[in-house]
């Protein structure tokens, strides 16, 4: 049977010390992203619809006010692709990350994060995945959560939603998430894909480069993202 996927971390959140996985997927059938590797941060002992109902997924997505849990709007629905990845990962589908399966990752595009926040997983782990990639995106939530990890920011853009978190956050490098009458900030672009560009065509939400994006809510849920940040 063809790997369809490895597991790149199996051990304790990096946020609250519970047991998570990272599954990184090879295939990806996502318009935005285009055919990059997925990485998907998932409860290792629990479902990511029953995470989401009982708060025990602020193991994978810490503080992040888009929380399903919170009344966030988060786009990523837990029942469609977290669900099937961790459904596939319970029944041994995705073997543990070794040395015949680098092939797989390299002129490879990643994305951190699919699912669940960069920070919860090692940053070392990132580190060796994303140096045989040729590019990666990646967005964390987490900087002000006291576990986390400064060496983050080195691959990833520092997701806000206000204009104060802008200022003082953006010399590392923003991901703003805001509704469409929203004016851009000084020196943030709106996201490329409203362009027709892709995620695997595009790299500037590498963390690295320091940029500052800006991309309109989208999602079933964007009525949950208005009551909480809308103007």
């Amino acid at each position: 049977m063809a790997i369809t996927g490895v597991v790149l971390f199996d051990g304790p959140s990096m946020l609250d010390g519970e047991p998570i996985v990272a599954i990184a997927t090879f295939d990806s059938l996502n318009r935005k992203t285009g055919n990059v590797i997925q990485t998907w941060i998932l409860r290792k002992d629990v479902s990511p619809t029953v995470a989401v109902k009982t708060g025990q997924d602020s193991s994978i997505c810490g503080k992040c006010p888009h929380r399903h849990f919170s009344g966030g709007g988060c786009y990523v629905l837990p029942f469609q692709a977290p669900l099937k990845i961790w459904k596939h990962y319970q029944q041994g589908k995705y073997p543990k990350m070794a040395p015949k399966y680098i092939p797989k990752f390299i002129n490879r595009g990643l994305r951190l994060g699919s699912y669940g926040d960069p920070a919860a997983v090692p940053y070392t782990i990132w580190l060796a995945i994303t140096s045989i990639c040729s590019d990666h995106t990646g967005f964390t939530h987490q900087i002000e959560h006291e576990c986390f990890d400064q060496n983050i920011l080195k691959l990833c853009q520092v997701s806000i939603e206000t204009p104060s978190q802008y200022k003082k956050y953006a010399k590392y490098g923003t991901f703003r998430v805001k509704t469409e009458e929203m004016p851009l900030l000084e020196g943030e672009q709106l996201c490329r894909n409203t362009q027709g560009y892709r995620c695997e065509q595009c790299h500037l939400c590498d963390g690295k480069s320091k940029n500052k994006i800006a991309i309109n809510f989208h999602g079933q849920r964007k009525a949950n993202f208005e009551n909480k940040f809308g103007v």
